[in-house]
């Protein structure tokens, strides 16, 4: 999902390129040979949003075929942990309340998890019987194992690890940037990037009917 928080503002042009960026962040780091990207927005249909959300539907539609991407069309916030789409564009500030609310989310439920398992003598029997299936869980949903926030369109590959990581945390945005750096990923990025940016100044300079 992107921006999280590094710009809350974002107009037409600025959606084109998170899609660009997304896409070919999920291609060469998460190994995504088609990426499909989504719009965030209060519903689905299409002639809901901002006008600047619309104005972007149109530009990331055009460009899905140039970016090597499928666009999914608008999405909403259940879609965000779903399996709608690979890629969920939006601005920063809705961006960065989605992340925390997730994350926080995630916390209370292993909160819950933990009173539960820990409520009666046969409780923790039960939690000693789980224990292989919840060390799986744990394993899968642990933010160590996926930690470091990839800062694209930069000149250069840069990803922010979480200042309370641990070894773990940083070994995974160490490995990250690596196979980044080692895929040429900001090369490729760069020339999608102009290609989008080229795409959205056509499109504004277009005359409206």
């Amino acid at each position: 999902m992107l921006d999280v928080g590094a710009d809350i503002r974002a107009d037409a042009e600025d959606f084109l390129q998170y899609a660009t960026m997304g896409a070919s962040y999920a291609r060469d780091g998460l190994n995504v040979a088609r990426p499909r990207v989504g719009l965030l927005n209060v519903g689905t249909e299409e002639h809901k949003g901002r006008a600047e959300l619309k104005l972007a539907y149109d530009q990331i539609a055009a460009f899905a075929d140039a970016g090597g991407y499928d666009f999914v069309g608008f999405v909403e916030g259940g879609d965000i942990p779903g399996n709608r789409c690979d890629v969920i564009v939006t601005d920063g500030f809705t961006g960065n309340i989605a992340l925390k609310t997730g994350e926080g989310t995630a916390k209370l439920i292993a909160d819950f998890m933990k009173e539960a398992f820990n409520a009666t003598f046969l409780s923790r029997i039960a939690a000693l019987l789980a224990l292989t299936s919840l060390r799986r869980l744990q394993k899968r949903i642990d933010p160590r194992r996926v930690n470091g926030g990839v800062f694209l369109g930069l000149n250069g590959t840069v990803v922010k690890s979480h200042g309370s990581a641990d070894a773990t945390g940083v070994s995974a945005a160490i490995k990250l940037a690596f196979r980044l750096a080692q895929s040429g990923f900001q090369e490729r990025l760069a020339l999608r990037v102009a290609s989008a940016g080229r795409a959205g100044q056509d499109a504004r300079e277009e005359p409206q009917p």
